[in-house]
C-alpha cells in the first residue's frame, strides 16, 4: 500500500474536513487553522527563522557558531539534539539568578515544572512571557472546532474541575510551577473577557485555591447548584474527573445539607471562596432532595448523566496512560462521548484534535506549525532506529503515515532540538499538516495521573525497600508492578516474591515490616509522585502484594506458552495484560499498604541537584 507523505510542494490528501462555522468569530479561527495547515512547511521555515533571530545573541547559539544564520540547513548541521540532562547546567544557572542571555534572548519569566529527573526532582522548563500569548492562541481554537460537532454550547455552562498546584521559587527568585497553574494564575485566565462558549460553573476563586479539599468541595457544590445549566463536564485528565466523582460519593451528604440550608460548611475557610459562594448559594430543598435520592442508594452507574442530565460530552484526556480509565468513565458517564481536544506539555503547546467527537481509540492531534519548530526522530515498531550514523531528524511536513517518531522541539523560549520524550504515530493529514496518535511516553513504566515512574526509578525503590528485609534474612527474588485504577484514587501495586533464608536463621517478615517497605518505596519515588500522594490526593497508598514461591516461574511458563523465546524472556517490570494480572493475584498470600504518606514539602528551593 502506498505511503502518504506531506511535502512542501504538494499537499497531502486531507483526512479531516472542517465543517461550517457556528458564528463569524469561529469562521475567522477556522480560516486560521486552514491557513496554517495548508502552508505547513512555509510556516515552519518562518518559525525557525524567528526563533533563531530572537535568540541569535544567546550564549547557547553562539557556542555552536550559528553566526546569525536562520536557515534550516545550517541549523541542522550545527545544533545537536539534546535531552534535559544536557541542558541542566544552563538551567541551573538561570534558576540560581543568572539573568544573562543563556538560552533565550528574552528574559525568562518563570519555570514550568515537568515530571521528575533521574535525581527525582522536577524538571524546570524555562519560559518567556510571550509564550502565554501563544498558548492562549491555541486555546482560542478549541471551541470553534468543537462547535462544528456540538451546537448550542453557548446556551449553557461547563462544569470543569480545574486546580492549581503549589509552587515554589528558585534560588534566583523565579516562580516554578506546573504549566496549568501558570495559566490559571495569569491575566489571560483570571481577566478573560466574557465568552458565552466558555462559561464555567466553578468560581475562579475556587480554581485558584491551593487547598485541594476546599477547591474540590466548592467546585462540586457550584456544579450541583447549577446542574441543569451544565452542558459539558470535564477535567484535564480522566483521573481528575474520576477523583471528582469519588469526592461526590464521599461528601454528597454535606453538599446536600449546604444546598438545603443555603449555608456553606465551615470546613471551607478561604475568605475569597466564601464570599463568591455566598452570592450563589440559596436554600434549595428540591436540589438537596434530588441529590439525596440519586446518591443514597449507592447506584453510581451513569451518575454524570443523572445529576447533570443535559451533559453532551465529557471533556478529558483519555490518551496515553489515561486510556486505562476509559471503562470507569463509561460506567459513571453512562455512555457519554469523551473528547480529547488538545495536545500540550510543559515544553510547548503542540496542537489540537480536529475531530474531537471521535472514539478515544481514534484520537489524533494535528500539530499546529506556528507553535514551535518541530522535528521527528524516526522509530521502527516503536523503538529508536539503531545504527552508527547520527540520527536524521524528519521535518513536520515530511513524516510518513504509519511510522513512529519521537517528538523533538525548538521553542521561542530557547529550547533547541529538545527531545520531549513522546512517541507518536502518524495517522493521516489535515491539508499538509500531519495528524499524530499519542502512543506513549518514552521509558514510562507506571503512571496514575501526572506522575511518571520509569524502570530505573522503580528498581531503585524496590532495592531501597528490600533493605528493610535484611534483619529477617529475607530477600526479594523477583518483582513486577501494575497501576491499579479500579479504585479511586488509583495506586501502585508491586508484586514481590520473597525468599526466606531459613538455613541462616531467616524468618518471614512481620506485617509491620512489609508496611514499612511500602512507605520506603514511596519515599524513594520522585517529587511528582509524592506531591500527588500528599497534597493532591490523586494517588492512593502504595500496595505490596506478596506472591507465593514459584509464581514468577509460572509467569514465564505462561509467556512461553504464548510464543515467547526462553532465551530472550525477561520478567516484565510492569504488567497490563488481564490474564497475567489474574495469575499474579491468584497467587497472592499477603497484601500490605503504606500506613502514612511519604515526605513532601511544597517549598523546595533545591529544585535541581
Amino acid at each position: 500500500m502506498a505511503v502518504l507523505k506531506a511535502a512542501s510542494t504538494t499537499a497531502a490528501p486531507a483526512t479531516t474536513k472542517l465543517g461550517p462555522a457556528a458564528c463569524e468569530k469561529d469562521a475567522e479561527k477556522l480560516a486560521f487553522i486552514e491557513e496554517m495547515t495548508v502552508n505547513v512547511d512555509e510556516v515552519q521555515e518562518r518559525v525557525l527563522a524567528e526563533i533563531l533571530t530572537q535568540n541569535a545573541e544567546t550564549e547557547y547559539l553562539r557556542r555552536y557558531e550559528l553566526r546569525g544564520a536562520t536557515d534550516r540547513s545550517t541549523f541542522k548541521s550545527k545544533i545537536p539534539m539534546v535531552t534535559y540532562d544536557d541542558l541542566q547546567p544552563e538551567i541551573q544557572r538561570i534558576a540560581n539568578g543568572d539573568r544573562s542571555a543563556i538560552l533565550s534572548g528574552h528574559p525568562i519569566s518563570e519555570f514550568l515544572t515537568s515530571s521528575g529527573t533521574s535525581a527525582g526532582e522536577r524538571k524546570l522548563m524555562p519560559t518567556i512571557q510571550a509564550e502565554l500569548d501563544r498558548r492562549q492562541l491555541l486555546y482560542s481554537l478549541l471551541m470553534p472546532v468543537m462547535n462544528q460537532y456540538v451546537p448550542g454550547l453557548d446556551k449553557g455552562k461547563a462544569l470543569y474541575f480545574l486546580f492549581v498546584k503549589s509552587e515554589s521559587r528558585t534560588p534566583g527568585g523565579l516562580p516554578a510551577r506546573p504549566v496549568l497553574t501558570s495559566y490559571y494564575k495569569s491575566d489571560h485566565f483570571r481577566s478573560r473577557p466574557f465568552d458565552p462558549y466558555n462559561v464555567y460553573t466553578s468560581p475562579t476563586a475556587s480554581i485558584l485555591c491551593v487547598d485541594a479539599f476546599q477547591s474540590m468541595y466548592t467546585q462540586m457544590l457550584c456544579g450541583l447548584i447549577d446542574r441543569l445549566a451544565v452542558l459539558r463536564v470535564g477535567a484535564v485528565f480522566a483521573s481528575g474527573l474520576l477523583r471528582a466523582i469519588r469526592f461526590l460519593q464521599l461528601h454528597w451528604r454535606d453538599l446536600a445539607a449546604d444546598i438545603f440550608a443555603g449555608v456553606l460548611t465551615p470546613k471551607v475557610t478561604d475568605p475569597g471562596i466564601r464570599e463568591v459562594v455566598a452570592e450563589l448559594l440559596r436554600p434549595d430543598p428540591s436540589i438537596a432532595e434530588f441529590i439525596e435520592a440519586e446518591c443514597a442508594g449507592g447506584d453510581w452507574a451513569g451518575i454524570v448523566k443523572r445529576i447533570w442530565p443535559n451533559t453532551k460530552y465529557l471533556d478529558v484526556i483519555v490518551t496515553g496512560a489515561m486510556a486505562q480509565y476509559i471503562p470507569t468513565l463509561e460506567y459513571y458517564g453512562g455512555g457519554l462521548p469523551m473528547t480529547c481536544t488538545m495536545y500540550a506539555s510543559s515544553e510547548c503547546y503542540f496542537g489540537l484534535n480536529l475531530r474531537p467527537m471521535c472514539k478515544p481509540s481514534e484520537v489524533s492531534y494535528t500539530i499546529m506549525p506556528m507553535m514551535g519548530y518541530f522535528e521527528f526522530l524516526p522509530h521502527e515498531d516503536g523503538f529508536a532506529v539503531a545504527g552508527g550514523a547520527p540520527p536524521q531528524l524528519v521535518d513536520l511536513a515530511d513524516v510518513e503515515v504509519g511510522k513512529h517518531y519521537e517528538l523533538v522541539v525548538t521553542t521561542y523560549a530557547g529550547l533547541c532540538r529538545y527531545r520531549v520524550g513522546d512517541i507518536l504515530q502518524v495517522t493521516g493529514f489535515h491539508n499538509a499538516a500531519p495528524e499524530f496518535r499519542f502512543v506513549r511516553r518514552k521509558n514510562v513504566l507506571l503512571s496514575i495521573e501526572s506522575d511518571k515512574t520509569d524502570e530505573a526509578e522503580l528498581q531503585s525503590a524496590v532495592e531501597r525497600a528490600a533493605a528493610l528485609l535484611r534483619p529477617w534474612r529475607t530477600t526479594v527474588v523477583e518483582y513486577t508492578s501494575q497501576a491499579d485504577t479500579k479504585v479511586i484514587p488509583g495506586h501502585y501495586v508491586i508484586y514481590w516474591e520473597l525468599l526466606v533464608k531459613e538455613g541462616e536463621g531467616g524468618q518471614w517478615p512481620p506485617a509491620e515490616t512489609l508496611q514499612a517497605c511500602c512507605l520506603e518505596m514511596e519515599e524513594a519515588m520522585n517529587t511528582v509522585y509524592r506531591q500527588s500522594r500528599v497534597a493532591d490526593g490523586s494517588i492512593g497508598p502504595l500496595e505490596i502484594r506478596v506472591v507465593g514461591g514459584g509464581t514468577f516461574e509460572e509467569l514465564m511458563d505462561y509467556a512461553l506458552s504464548r510464543g515467547a523465546s526462553i532465551n530472550q524472556y525477561k520478567v516484565p517490570r510492569c504488567v497490563t495484560f488481564p490474564p497475567i494480572i489474574d495469575l499474579l493475584d491468584s497467587r497472592v498470600v499477603e497484601a500490605h499498604f503504606s500506613q502514612s504518606c511519604p515526605n513532601w514539602a511544597p517549598i523546595n528551593n533545591k529544585l535541581i541537584n
